[in-house]
Order: C-alpha cells, then structure tokens, then sequence
C-alpha cells in the first residue's frame, strides 16, 4: 500500500553562493533556488537536496539528483510525490 511507485522529476535552476538559501518559485517551468553553498565537490547538489527534502517534508534519500549534477540547472527526481504535490508544496 501507499504511493512508493510514484515519481516527480522537476527542473531546479540553482544559484549558489548566495547570501541566503530560499525556495524562490517557479519561473519558466523551472523552480529557482538560492544557495549559500558553493558549486564545489558536490556541496550545493547536497544542500539542494537537503533543502527540498525539508521544504517536502520527506526524507533526504527520496529526492535525488539526476540530470545536471555539475550544472546549474538540475533535473530533480522526487520518490513518493506526484508532480502536483511537488508543485504544491514547493508553491511560494
């Protein structure tokens, strides 16, 4: 029972270094996200997943980078979510 076979996959575009971390919204069909970790050995993909796991409200392990992982834009994969309560929660 339960909803583990569903999966959202959203584009994030992330700015790191910034001077706070904040969901920022939806702009273009991308989420935008500011950072205060910088792009380096794979400190702003873990803050950006630490980030939207709190924001969700679920567990770090079910969201996951997987496109983009030296980018700054990612495609984001959610375990559990549909991409209508991604959208919801992430709403700002």
């Amino acid at each position: 029972m339960g909803r583990t076979d569903s999966r959202a996959r959203i584009t994030v575009r992330v700015r790191p270094r910034s001077s706070r971390e904040a969901v920022e919204g939806w702009q273009e069909g991308m989420l935008m996200v500011r950072l205060t970790s910088p792009p380096v050995e794979g400190a702003a993909n873990s803050a950006l997943v630490k980030l939207l796991a709190k924001r969700l409200g679920i567990a770090t392990r079910r969201v996951k980078i997987v496109g983009g992982e030296r980018s700054k834009t990612k495609i984001i994969e959610v375990e559990g979510l549909t991409l209508d309560e991604v959208s919801r929660e992430l709403n700002c």
